[in-house]
């Protein structure tokens, strides 16, 4: 069977409107910007209003990438949202959000994988299309995690925003578009990175909203050294499973979660800063959302042009990972 190329055809993002500076922190939790901005490059992040839930986020994301795209709601085959921080347990996330764009002739799912959500989207859709199953997949990464996160601890209260970013695959020319995947998962390390209230394992209870167990627990240099280590390397791999050089590559657009990890992925990849995407300074950590938000934004600077090399590369909680490179 021939496989279609598949590429992102339109992209879009949103970010709240309410920014949460590190001065404002400072005021919340024993901290201060000059060592938020040294161990983190984060000066600010944006925080959902209060009527705002990540199906709202996703939608605004949504309408930009599909009209980048020049299709309609009409044409989408499928939304895939990928999300730490769904609406609700049930339904997903995507039907919610099929039922606000109106594309009643999608198939609706969300997708959990922490922050490498948006990578692993790209590769269930991109396989979909590939084999000719659909034309056009929405796929979303869209988060809330001011909802989940404990204003109380200063270790993990620094990090993380609002916001979503979308984009429309399809079919595009020979040699454009997705090159490779390299996916990966570690549940060993599941435990440094967690939410665990709520679940079938800790049910919501008195108890368990008192001992704070439905917020983002971190064991942060942990996370950091497992960070440090995949980035690189996964990127690495999926540059060789597409017959690509560290020298072709054009834009490096990773999860922005910290600066110093992505700092160490353009050390071991021999790439210079301008050759990377970086945001986290104005949203910190958006988890799924952060590379399709930086990649949204890579392309309304004009920093994106057709025939370019990218890295897409994310790892996060569960613990996993994920790298594409990807002809424009």
């Amino acid at each position: 069977m021939k496989l279609h190329p598949v590429g992102i055809i339109g992209s879009g993002k949103y970010v709240p409107e309410r920014i949460l500076t590190n001065q404002e922190l400072e005021q919340m939790v024993e901290t201060n910007d000059e060592w938020i901005v040294t161990r983190t490059g984060i000066r600010e992040r944006r925080i959902a209003a209060p009527e705002q839930a990540t199906s709202d986020l996703a939608l605004k994301a949504s309408l930009d990438a599909v009209a980048a795209a020049g299709i309609t709601v009409e044409d989408i085959d499928l939304i895939i949202v990928a999300t730490i921080t769904p609406d609700m347990y049930f339904p997903s996330t995507a039907c919610l959000l099929q039922e606000k764009l109106g594309a009643k002739r999608a198939a609706a799912f969300d997708l959990s994988a922490a922050c490498s959500g948006f990578i692993y989207g790209l590769a269930t859709a991109s396989s979909m299309i590939a084999s000719g199953m659909y034309k056009h997949v929405l796929v979303v990464g869209a988060e809330c995690l001011s909802r989940i996160t404990d204003y109380t601890d200063r270790n993990t209260c620094i990090l993380f925003g609002d916001g979503a970013g979308a984009v429309v695959l399809g079919q595009v020319a020979e040699g454009r578009g997705f090159q490779s995947f390299q996916l990966g998962a570690d549940g060993a390390g599941g435990e440094l990175l967690k939410v665990c209230g709520g679940g079938s394992k800790v049910p919501a209870s008195a108890e368990s909203v008192e001992a704070k167990q439905h917020f983002i627990h971190m064991a942060g240099n942990d996370v950091f050294k497992f960070a440090v280590r995949i980035m690189g390397s996964a990127a690495e791999e999926a540059l060789h499973k597409a017959g690509k050089t560290k020298e072709e590559i054009d834009l490096l657009v990773p999860h922005q979660a910290n600066i110093r990890i992505i700092q160490s992925a353009l050390h071991r990849l021999d790439l210079p800063e301008e050759k990377c995407m970086v945001n986290l300074d104005k949203y910190g950590n958006v988890s799924a959302a952060s590379i399709p938000i930086a990649l949204a934004e890579a392309v309304e600077q004009g920093r994106v042009k057709e025939g370019d090399c990218l890295v897409l590369v994310g790892f996060g909680g569960g613990l996993t990972w994920g790298a594409s490179v990807l002809i424009w």
